[in-house]
C-alpha cells in the first residue's frame, strides 16, 4: 500500500468543503489512515502566514511568496511524513489555487509561479529531483455568479470572499487553464447540483480511478 495525495479546488462559494470530510471518512471506512489538512495553513507556521494572507493587504508577490512559504513548511512537517507512511493525504486546496487565486486572479505572472512551484515542491520526497504534485484534484466547478450568491450569506468574508464577481469569474478561468494543463491529474465536478448529486460525481470520480470501490452515501 502506498501513499496517496488528493486536493480539492474550487473558487470560494463552490461548496467543495462540504464534501472533504465526507471522503476522508470513506477512505476511513475502506481502512485507510488519513491525514485531512488544508491550505493555507496545515501547521502552527503555515497557520499563522494563512492569518496574513487573509486579512493584510499586500501585493501579489508578497501574497505569492507567503503562499509558497507556507505550503513548503506543510509538505516538509505534514503532507510527506504521512505520504511516507503510506496515508491518504486529503488537502483543501493546493498549488492549483495560487496559480488560480494569484495568477488568473491577481494577475501575477503565471512562469513566475511556475518557478516557485518548482523551488518550494521539490526535494521534500526521497528523490531529491521529483516536485510533489496531488495524485488526484477534484475541481469543483460553479459559475462565478452562483458563487457570489452563495458567499452573499456566509459569514463576514475575509479579503478574498469580499472580492467582486470579476475576481471569482478570473480565478474560474485560472482553474481551467490548470486543468487544460494536466488532464490526466484533473477530475471536474459540476458543483451546480444539489448536495448528493455532488458527492455521487466525486464517488464516481474515485470508483473510477480504483481509489475507492465504494464511496457512494457518504455525504448524506
Amino acid at each position: 500500500m502506498t501513499g496517496l495525495f488528493i486536493s480539492f479546488e474550487g473558487i470560494d462559494g463552490a461548496g467543495k468543503s462540504s464534501h472533504i470530510e465526507a471522503l476522508a471518512q470513506a477512505f476511513r471506512d475502506a481502512g485507510r489512515s488519513v491525514t485531512l489538512t488544508r491550505e493555507p495553513g496545515g501547521t502552527p507556521l503555515a497557520e499563522k502566514l494563512r492569518q496574513l494572507l487573509l486579512h493584510d493587504a499586500m501585493d501579489p508577490l508578497t501574497e505569492a511568496l507567503l503562499v509558497f512559504a507556507a505550503r513548503r513548511d506543510h509538505m516538509v512537517q505534514v503532507i510527506e511524513p504521512a505520504l511516507a507512511r503510506a496515508e491518504v493525504v486529503v488537502s483543501d486546496r493546493f498549488t492549483d489555487a495560487t496559480f488560480a487565486y494569484q495568477g488568473a486572479g491577481r494577475g501575477f505572472d503565471w512562469n513566475k509561479l511556475q518557478i516557485l512551484e518548482r523551488m518550494a515542491q521539490t526535494g521534500c520526497a526521497l528523490e531529491p529531483d521529483f516536485m510533489r504534485e496531488p495524485d488526484l484534484t477534484i475541481w469543483f466547478d460553479l459559475p462565478a455568479a452562483v458563487a457570489a450568491q452563495r458567499l452573499a450569506t456566509a459569514r463576514v468574508p475575509d479579503r478574498f470572499e469580499a472580492q467582486p464577481q470579476e475576481f471569482f469569474a478570473a480565478v474560474a478561468a485560472g482553474y481551467a487553464r490548470r486543468c487544460e494543463e494536466a488532464p490526466q491529474r484533473f477530475a471536474r465536478i459540476d458543483a451546480h447540483q444539489p448536495r448528493e448529486a455532488v458527492w455521487q460525481q466525486v464517488a464516481q470520480v474515485l470508483q473510477q480511478r480504483g481509489y475507492l470501490q465504494q464511496a457512494s452515501g457518504a455525504a448524506a
